[in-house]
């Protein structure tokens, strides 16, 4: 198990390896990767912003109650932090487990709820200058220009 935030590029094979097992039938990883348009515009960059203790402690809360739902042999989350580039890798999730479907499945549900209940921000930096932070609990996110 590996549940980790960190500001430094995300070591994908570390994160692979940290879900590999003898016992594994199947080793699921998601990489979400910074994209170049999001809903029409083109996007600059983007910025990772936490409350790091209650981020680590959903992440942990997310990866146990993973094992409860599915029975999983490894599973690993890491999250980037601070400024990305396009194309570079945001989150890593690798879910191990005897069969495909359960790592899988865990992977998802991994992910979208990690997008709904885990307090980190992104601010999307588009190239027209303007940026907005993007997160599904916020109603109507704040727009700034030149942050």
């Amino acid at each position: 198990m590996m549940i980790e935030l960190t500001h430094n590029p995300i070591d994908v094979a570390r994160v692979l390896a940290s879900a590999e097992s003898r016992s594994a039938g199947a080793v699921v990883l998601f990489l979400g990767t910074t994209r170049e348009e999001s809903e029409g515009r083109r996007t600059a960059s983007l910025d990772y912003e936490c409350y790091p203790e209650m981020a680590e402690s959903e992440l942990s809360r997310l990866e146990k109650e993973a094992r409860q739902r599915w029975s999983l042999i490894e599973c690993s989350v890491v999250h980037r932090l601070g400024h990305l580039e396009i194309g570079e890798v945001s989150v890593a999730i690798a879910v191990s487990s005897a069969h495909r479907q359960p790592a899988f499945e865990a992977g998802q549900w991994i992910i979208d709820r990690i997008k709904h209940v885990v307090p980190i921000w992104k601010r999307e930096n588009w190239a027209d200058g303007e940026s907005q932070w993007v997160h599904p609990g916020l109603e109507t996110p704040p727009t700034t220009a030149g942050e």
